[in-house]
């Protein structure tokens, strides 16, 4: 499923990853690089399984740990309300 910020949550790419700001509590969140993929691809309107394939394509994971990774930060994000 693609994901979309809410229009509080303010995005900046940094060379470690991406910082999101909930602009509603003033909490930041830090993505590493395969957050920022996952991120990234879902946004782009990928479903999780394509987010999946790029993490196994850019890095030295396999398919398991890839999908655990992707269902709990979407879950996380969703959680918090930054994303719908």
């Amino acid at each position: 499923m693609a994901l979309r910020f809410g229009p509080d949550v303010s995005t900046t790419e940094t060379d470690y990853g991406t910082v999101l700001l909930d602009q509603r509590s003033g909490n930041y969140w830090e993505l590493n690089p395969t957050g920022t993929l996952v991120v990234k691809t879902l946004l782009d309107g990928g479903e999780e399984a394509a987010a999946i394939d790029a993490l196994v394509s850019e890095f030295d994971i396999d398919r398991t740990r890839a999908e655990q990774d992707v269902t709990t930060l979407v879950r996380e994000l969703r959680d918090a309300g930054l994303v719908s």
